[in-house]
């Protein structure tokens, strides 16, 4: 009796579980373009979200930054893992999250008729960091 049942309800995993395979890739898909989907901030959203909150506006700009910095990295390194050229090269030197803000804003300084408000702040750091730390 005891194995009967043992039998029934793997009989019952398996039925429940082969469907769930067979659309597990459509799942993975999903995900998949629910993550790329995510909306970059621009720059004028940037400034807003520094300007909303006057005690903590700074703060969570700075938090957003050190985000897309190691975003940033991240993607770089990955890319030269499939084989690609890096955009820039650390080569020993010391990027730490502080710095950030400053790569930041020398950038949007240095090139202020480049930028327009509705660019996102990925490409402003991303070319900073291409600036400030050439292969």
């Amino acid at each position: 009796m005891r194995a009967a049942t043992t039998r029934s309800i793997w009989r019952t995993v398996d039925a429940l579980t082969q469907p769930m395979a067979r659309c597990g890739w459509v799942v993975s898909v999903a995900l998949f373009l629910l993550a790329t989907s995510a909306h970059a901030m621009s720059l004028r959203e940037l400034r807003a979200l520094e300007l909303s909150d006057k005690k903590h506006g700074p703060f969570y700009v700075q938090y957003y930054l050190v985000g897309v910095l190691e975003g940033t990295l991240e993607a770089n390194a990955q890319a030269v893992r499939a084989g690609a050229k890096p955009l820039f090269c650390l080569n020993g030197r010391r990027l730490e999250p502080r710095m950030a803000k400053p790569l930041f804003n020398t950038e949007l300084q240095r090139n202020k008729d480049l930028y327009e408000a509705d660019m996102p702040v990925q490409l402003v750091l991303a070319n900073a960091l291409a600036t400030a730390y050439t292969c």
